[in-house]
């Protein structure tokens, strides 16, 4: 998880009535530049939610004293920092960096090094100079925040290097924006998947239809594949093409997932069907643990081939059926990482799966009455 703090110092009139929503005590910090701003704050605003003020003199820090949590400095005053540290403890000190250059990029990384706090803002658009900085630190303790012109710069932001910076500040122009910035900065990178044992219990051959091959800008391993059904309350594990084929390479970035009707799991709380799947959209990659990772479509291959019905049965008794295209090449995973074709399934094996505690809502879970045949 990563920190989310949410910048108000010049959104002053808008963000009582942002602050004031019930969810804002999911942000891990408020930035302000003035003691006025943080005794205005609603009082929604839990505790738990770091005040932080941005001064531009180290003389304004007394204005602060008892009011806030952290301290941002300008970095002019960084040689200064051990002294104020002590002399008003248990306030914690960090460093603004503005980087625009060779120099400034150089005084980011010294200060994301031995600072505790380390607020950068790039001038430029490229994430090189975040790149850097981010490598420089690599076995520091200290927390580098990185501000962020909207979400969409803070999504990027949370990836660099695979890594991202500890947090991210924004200047909100909503209240979507603040919502939207804890559940980016929150989101659990590995989100464990709880998988069910299902019994195969019937395979017909049903003709011809649409089927879907997801195409991913990821590798799969070899246990990894896509939750795949026709109900929503209940999805099999459909293996990636990352195992050898006789007759062609494999794809080791493909799912051929199944008909255009069947429903993916796309995160922990949402399905969506095959054929609104799309360019860009992020869909979950599971492997036989449970363990799941979100990843980016590339593209989404649809065209005719005979089909394959696949029943199973959970051990609680829940129906699940799987389409897929009637072809060996189409795997499923099973219990202890084992990839099976399912052409060549029979009754009573058993194969990994998930089921889902409800229904679906154009994609969303929903407590309803809600029969699938």
């Amino acid at each position: 998880m990563k920190l989310a703090w949410l910048d108000i110092k010049n959104t002053k009139e808008s963000a009582v009535k942002i602050l004031s929503q019930p969810n804002i005590s999911t942000l891990d910090g408020i930035v302000v530049d003035s003691p006025e701003s943080i005794k205005n704050l609603p009082p929604n605003v839990d505790s738990s939610v770091k005040r932080i003020a941005f001064v531009k003199d180290k003389d304004h820090i007394e204005q602060f004293v008892s009011l806030v949590d952290i301290v941002i400095l300008d970095a002019c005053w960084a040689h200064e920092i051990r002294e104020l540290k002590e002399k008003y403890q248990p306030i914690e000190i960090g460093v603004f960096v503005d980087v625009v250059d060779e120099p400034t990029l150089q005084i980011a990384c010294e200060s994301a090094k031995n600072q505790n706090w380390t607020v950068i803002y790039f001038k430029d658009p490229t994430k090189i100079p975040l790149e850097i900085v981010i490598a420089a630190a690599e076995n520091a303790n200290g927390k580098i925040i990185t501000i962020a012109k909207d979400i969409e710069e803070a999504e990027i932001i949370l990836g660099v290097l695979e890594k991202g910076s500890h947090g991210v500040m924004l200047a909100p122009r909503s209240l979507t924006d603040a919502v939207e910035l804890a559940t980016i900065c929150h989101q659990i990178k590995k989100i464990q998947i709880p998988l069910e044992e299902l019994e195969v219990t019937k395979i017909t051959h049903i003709g011809m239809g649409e089927r879907a091959c997801i195409d991913t800008c990821s590798y799969f391993e070899k246990d990894e594949g896509i939750l795949i059904g026709s109900f929503s309350k209940g999805m099999i594990l459909v293996a990636s093409e990352t195992h050898p084929l006789p007759y062609m390479p494999t794809r080791p970035f493909r799912v051929n997932a199944g008909a255009i009707h069947s429903y993916a799991v796309s995160n922990i709380t949402r399905t969506n069907y095959l054929s609104e799947l799309n360019v860009g959209h992020k869909i979950l990659a599971v492997d036989c643990q449970g363990k799941s990772r979100e990843i980016v479509i590339g593209r989404v291959k649809i065209e005719i081939r005979p089909l394959l019905s696949i029943n199973a049965v959970s051990t609680t008794g829940e129906t699940v059926n799987l389409i897929v295209q009637d072809d060996w090449h189409v795997r499923v995973l099973g219990p202890n990482n084992k990839v099976l074709n399912v052409t060549e399934l029979t009754p009573g094996e058993l194969l990994l799966g998930y089921l889902a505690s409800s229904g679906r809502h154009v994609g969303f879970p929903v407590q309803e009455y809600c029969l699938e045949k």
